[in-house]
């Protein structure tokens, strides 16, 4: 999600304190579920999204109004983020809802218990989404309710999975992005900026041996300056070599690009 304006200023603020109050492992998985949960309130009930974001109501009193709303149906920890992003200002009323959607997803990804493991389980749904038909139908269809979605979600993970998977594939669900696979890359960005790193895709025509992929990872941690975690994709249309996508950059030393290249050469 993108926040620009008084929105980003107030994100920023409010991911500094969900970091010196947020508590770790299941209390945070918490968290995240009520900030889930008061973020589609918001997105239900229009009345009460207008009241909490209009800039002519004082600070202090939309604080009482989530309090009273709120009080004793949500962890305190996330009452008290709820409290303090409604008393912010927001460049659009649909940012609010939004910004506690994706402090919920920093609560979920540091609810588990390896994120490196967390960023894999997230990239693996999305390959399996994007690669199963019937699931991405499954998981789209607007005929299926949401519980029943969660329920389809439940049974092809639990066991599977470590519980923030399962949480945000769940959230995937909420539609607040424009599909299931959108969400879950969005969600595997929030996960790496968590820890610290950069996400690389890795498309290759067969596995990457331990060596080789280890080699890359310190490469490209060189050239980007920080730690960079690897997804790997084999894709049999690659032919040989790789095509690594890391942010907006793309290198691409595919046997297919090299012929491309070639042929533009000669047609020339």
């Amino acid at each position: 999600m993108t926040f620009r304006g008084a929105s980003a200023d107030a994100v920023a603020a409010l991911s500094a304190e969900l970091g010196q109050t947020a508590p770790a492992g299941a209390e945070a998985g918490r968290v995240a579920g009520d900030l889930f949960g008061v973020a589609a309130l918001l997105r239900s009930e229009p009345g009460l999204r207008r009241v909490v974001t209009d800039v002519s109501v004082a600070g202090e009193a939309k604080e009482r109004l989530a309090r009273q709303v709120l009080g004793g149906k949500v962890s305190d920890p996330a009452l008290q983020l709820v409290a303090s992003a409604v008393s912010r200002r927001w460049t659009a009323a649909r940012d609010l809802a939004d910004a506690l959607e994706h402090l919920g997803v920093v609560a979920a990804v540091r609810s588990s218990e390896a994120a490196d493991r967390l960023a894999d389980e997230l990239f693996t749904v999305e390959q399996a989404v994007t690669a199963t038909p019937e699931l991405r139908d499954a998981l789209s269809d607007p005929a299926r309710s949401t519980a029943d979605k969660r329920t389809l979600v439940r049974s092809l993970l639990e066991g599977k999975a470590q519980g923030a998977t399962i949480q945000l594939v769940e959230q995937a669900l909420a539609g607040s992005y424009r599909t299931v696979v959108v969400a879950l890359q969005a969600f595997q960005q929030v996960a790496a900026d968590v820890a610290g790193e950069g996400v690389a895709t890795v498309r290759v025509a067969r596995p990457l041996p331990d060596g080789d992929r280890r080699r890359l990872t310190e490469a490209l941690s060189r050239q980007y300056g920080r730690p960079v975690h690897l997804h790997v994709v084999v894709d049999p249309a690659v032919l040989g070599g790789l095509k690594v996508e890391i942010g907006d950059d793309v290198i691409d030393g595919t046997v297919a690009s090299r012929l491309d290249d070639a042929r533009r050469k000669l047609a020339g």
